[in-house]
């Protein structure tokens, strides 16, 4: 494998709500005082968006590395906690949401990873049971 992905190996819809999802996401982030979206805390809203964008991004680039959309969803995680920094937008740059962003980015990509194994397992034994057994 080269390292670059075709556009042949892109799903547009999931690479659309993946575009939709991440500026969605990057825009609450960096408003001065984003909307109550839901009644829960600041690291479950992070793992929320870090775990859809993740999603996303497996479903948009399936022939893409695991460990390469992780490593660009963890970047995008720290260049926002860096933004928020700024002193105009009245955020708190907190290392623990990079944390829980990139936790539950490792996590998403775990389960992944394991279903993709035991879905080629499963593939490969279907494989042998057919070429053993060819119906007539």
């Amino acid at each position: 494998m080269t390292g670059t992905t075709s556009l042949a190996q892109v799903r547009p819809l999931f690479l659309l709500a993946l575009v939709a999802a991440t500026l969605g996401a990057v825009t609450l982030a960096l408003l001065p005082h984003p909307p109550q979206v839901a009644n829960v805390g600041d690291k479950w809203q992070h793992m929320f968006a870090f775990g859809t964008l993740t999603m996303l991004s497996v479903l948009a680039f399936p022939a893409s590395s695991l460990l390469r959309i992780g490593e660009r969803l963890s970047f995008l995680g720290a260049m926002i906690e860096v933004l928020q920094s700024i002193p105009s937008l009245h955020r708190d740059c907190d290392i623990m949401d990079w944390v829980a962003d990139t936790t539950i980015i490792v996590a998403v990509l775990v389960v992944v990873a394991v279903a993709r194994r035991a879905g080629a397992g499963g593939a490969a034994a279907q494989e042998r049971r057919t070429a053993l057994h060819p119906r007539a």
